[in-house]
């Protein structure tokens, strides 16, 4: 049986993206066993995942702490695993595969004047790629030695039926009516610069509760929460915004989108996890990112917009806010209404609701 060791350090979304490196290698070697080091925060979400065996935690005072890190990395690295992939390839992620000698693969990107502990260090890949496929590229060195390797772009995160029933009963114990459209909305990031101007957003949830008479839910942290009270005070109060579905757990936030119909609003880790749920999504990209590399190619199911498609003559020459501006609510409302449309609209629930 071989042993196979992840390594991603990061947020929700980079780590979700980078499970395809997991679940191609469990499809590659079904009798592997895989195991994926996430920092603690972000652990929950690969809980009793199919294609991932254990999940090592790196708490947030082994992330503060030098010698306890260490001694973590050393204690994971006992297991004596036959693959080690470094992802983020930091001098402090490096210590996996130091500590990994007798791996045979011990692969991460290459680095100027750093590396050495790899036994393959992966260029990185041209933008051609999305971010799943540069990741599944850290297989190459695999494959190349004349295994099969199964490549799956495609990320997921599987929650049990009792804990979606949870949350469903708790949604509606909140006043949800799941006869109604249902759609799950980020109005704020955990990344300031990627919140979408606010009075464009909710000029948007204007149109969705106009057109569709829809229920909105907005998810939020606790630091988050009084932001999404405020602009949910801003929409009147509308009982058709839900502004008191509180979710105690990443984990929680899962089984939330897993119970709405769509996702739209600001790209970032939740986005990531309504795709690999598979709800529709609507993603607004900011200024910063790129709507190529963070959406998969080839699934209309999930999309988005950023500012540079909005065929602006003088983009380059307009602040970081204009050019988010250039994004309308009324643009975005027409693309809502296609996603709506070609995959929700078949449903009874929405046919009865929304008048096209």
């Amino acid at each position: 049986m071989k042993k196979i060791l992840v390594v991603r350090f990061k947020q929700i979304g980079d780590a979700i993206l980078s499970s395809v490196i997991c679940s191609s290698l469990k499809e590659s070697y079904p009798n592997s066993q895989i195991d994926y080091v996430v920092y603690e925060h972000i652990a929950p979400l690969f809980e009793n995942q199919p294609h991932i065996d254990n999940v090592i935690v790196i708490t947030e005072e082994e992330r503060k702490n030098f010698l306890k890190y260490i001694a973590k990395v050393w204690k994971v690295t006992r297991t004596k695993y036959d693959i080690v992939i470094d992802i983020m390839s930091t001098p402090k992620s490096e210590f996996f595969t130091l500590f990994s000698p007798g791996a045979k693969f011990r692969i991460g990107r290459k680095k100027s004047w750093r590396g050495y502990t790899y036994t393959h260090r992966i260029e990185e890949p041209s933008d051609d790629f999305d971010k799943a496929e540069k990741f599944l590229q850290m297989l190459k060195p695999i494959e190349e030695s004349g295994s099969f390797i199964e490549y799956n772009p495609n990320y997921f995160l599987n929650f049990s039926g009792a804990e979606n029933l949870y949350m469903r009963e708790k949604m509606e114990e909140s006043g949800l009516d799941f006869n109604k459209l249902v759609i799950a909305f980020s109005i704020n990031s955990r990344r300031s610069e990627k919140v979408y101007p606010i009075e464009n957003m909710v000029e948007i949830i204007k149109g969705c509760l106009e057109k569709y008479d829809c229920q909105i839910i907005f998810y939020y942290s606790p630091a988050e929460k009084e932001f999404a009270k405020s602009v949910h005070r801003t929409l009147g109060n509308d009982a058709r915004v839900f502004s008191n579905i509180e979710t105690k757990s990443i984990r929680e936030l899962g089984n939330l989108l897993q119970n709405c119909d769509m996702f739209v609003g600001n790209e970032g880790g939740p986005r990531h996890m309504a795709q690999a749920i598979d709800i529709p999504s609507f993603a607004i990209f900011s200024p910063s990112s790129s709507k190529k590399q963070w959406l998969s190619k080839n699934n209309e199911r999930h999309t988005g917009v950023e500012p540079c498609e909005m065929n602006s003559k003088n983009y380059d020459e307009l602040t970081y806010v204009e050019k988010y501006k250039l994004i309308t609510p009324e643009y975005v409302l027409m693309k809502i209404d296609g996603v709506i449309k070609k995959f929700i609209t078949k449903g009874k629930k929405v046919e009865k609701n929304i008048n096209i």
